[in-house]
């Protein structure tokens, strides 16, 4: 990743939110209610977007192979969020 200052700060908070998907998804399977699970399931379905989100901002300086990368974590954050989302529909 080019060492830019959107660069530093967009990837400061692409850390942020990925480690919270992680520790979200942890807290859900140690949930004590079914309620809890599905919260926690929703919070890392949210974190996850915002880390697409942080993805999409990255600037690769057309370097194709940052670029495909970038388009490869993309496509991992979208079927996450696909997956959280069918967690949580079978669990509400």
């Amino acid at each position: 990743m080019p060492k830019t200052v959107g660069n530093i700060e967009d990837g400061k908070q692409l850390i942020r939110s990925s480690g919270s998907v992680g520790a979200n998804y942890i807290e859900a399977n140690e949930s004590l209610s079914k309620k809890d699970f599905v919260l926690r399931a929703k919070i890392s379905r949210k974190e996850t977007k915002e880390s697409r989100y942080w993805l999409l901002l990255v600037d690769t300086n057309s370097n194709s192979g940052l670029e495909k990368e970038r388009q490869w974590l993309i496509q991992e954050a979208t079927e996450l969020m696909n997956i959280f989302g069918a967690i949580i529909r079978k669990s509400e």
